[in-house]
């Protein structure tokens, strides 16, 4: 009886580390990489690869090099909207924040968080309070707000399509509009087409 409960015992905590090591462990991935890691859904990596493309083409656009370039002038952008028109819950503005965010490292363009959809309630605050008698007058800010040259707008479509092995085809279309503010001119356009096959039965929603 007691040989039996040991036996019972060592089998036990041998199926227990068996089953722990079939078990996948925390691990940090390279989000940016798309040959690993792939999901039938959005990821960062689609992200970074469609805010890629786009200034990457916005940089080779003779439209936006800004006439004073040579001396310093930089075009200013505001993000305007950017739709989601997926099956998913996403947030529209990580691929506006991308977008900034590589503009402005490249030094040739400004982004404004005074106005758009990246407003910074900041910015309309300390504007609200110069007035104020709590305020010291000589610190007041918010009477030199430049508006901006260019909004920034697109939308992100999603098509799924069943093929003939019973496999899912999905797209996503990143799809980005930059209108000169002046005169209501697209002066930048361009889509990034990002394309995934996957098991039939994958929800992508």
């Amino acid at each position: 009886m007691i040989k039996f409960c040991k036996t019972g015992t060592a089998a036990v905590v041998a199926g227990a580390l068996l089953m722990g090591g079939c078990q996948t462990t925390t691990q940090y991935i390279d989000s940016t990489d798309q040959t690993k890691n792939i999901t039938a859904g959005l990821s960062n990596a689609d992200f970074e690869k469609a805010a890629d493309d786009a200034v990457s083409e916005m940089m080779a656009s003779p439209l936006l090099v800004h006439p004073n370039a040579t001396a310093g002038g930089r075009y200013v952008i505001a993000v305007s909207e950017v739709t989601n028109d997926t099956m998913q819950r996403i947030s529209t503005e990580q691929i506006a924040k991308k977008i900034r965010v590589q503009l402005l490292k490249t030094g040739k363009f400004l982004a404004t968080s005074a106005i758009g959809a990246t407003k910074d309630k900041m910015v309309v605050d300390v504007r609200n309070l110069q007035e104020s008698s709590v305020v010291n007058k000589q610190t007041a800010k918010g009477n030199n707000v430049v508006m901006p040259d260019f909004a920034l707008s697109g939308k992100i479509i999603q098509a799924n399509n069943r093929l003939d092995n019973g496999d899912q085809r999905v797209e996503y279309y990143f799809q980005l509009t930059l209108t000169n503010l002046e005169n209501g001119l697209a002066y930048f356009e361009s889509e990034t087409v990002i394309g995934k096959v996957t098991d039939g039965s994958t929800v992508t929603w």
